[in-house]
């Protein structure tokens, strides 16, 4: 599975991408970020408040309930706003 991260979910973590192979069980976008929480303080810190995370499967919007397969490629980034 690949991961990318944007804007200040990238700085926090410390990355901007990177390619896992999550534990048993992480089958839903929720699930993958409970996971990504324990990975670090900076994991923790940037996953913290859920509303303030997007995430995109494969490049669709998705909900927290999606379902994730092993080839998926998966962007987490704050809200976006237009002006």
């Amino acid at each position: 599975m690949r991961l990318l991260y944007f804007a200040w979910i990238r700085t926090r973590i410390g990355t901007a991408e990177e390619t896992i192979e999550p534990p048993p069980g992480v089958h839903t976008v929720a699930a993958l970020i409970d996971w990504l929480k324990t990975r670090g303080p900076g994991f923790a810190d940037a996953l913290k408040n859920q509303r303030l995370v997007r995430v995109a499967v494969n490049k669709v919007y998705v909900g927290f309930d999606h379902p994730l397969s092993p080839g998926d490629e998966v962007g987490l980034f704050p809200p976006v706003t237009g002006g």
